[in-house]
């Protein structure tokens, strides 16, 4: 493929979309932690994590692979699994699946 095609190929999703979608995310986030002290996925703690962020046997089997690979430490795991949580918050899914660990620690690596 040539520069140009890709260059001046079709724009990206318009703000008005990620904005809603992110505003529906925060929400999301806002009624699962209400009966908690915090109020966004960053803020969660183990207790929430466990409750909120658990993971099949896909999800953590590839976890368990990217700590072991990659060498993350337990304070990587967490930020994983929060991050995990959100990006499954940003698709609308209830639960967190593989795909939303393996983007997570793609930007867990992008971060070292």
């Amino acid at each position: 493929m040539r520069y140009r095609d890709l260059s001046t190929g079709p724009g990206g999703e318009p703000s008005a979309a990620i904005h809603a979608r992110v505003t529906a995310a925060r929400e999301r986030q806002r009624q699962r932690l209400t009966a908690s002290r915090v109020t966004c996925n960053a803020e969660m703690g183990s207790r929430e994590l466990r409750q909120h962020a658990a993971l099949d046997c896909a999800g953590a089997a590839l976890l368990e692979r990217a700590m072991a690979r990659l060498g993350l430490s337990a304070r990587s795991y967490t930020r994983v699994l929060k991050v995990a949580r959100t990006i499954a918050d940003l698709e609308g899914a209830s639960g967190v699946a593989a795909a939303h660990v393996a983007e997570a620690v793609q930007y867990r690596s992008l971060d070292r």
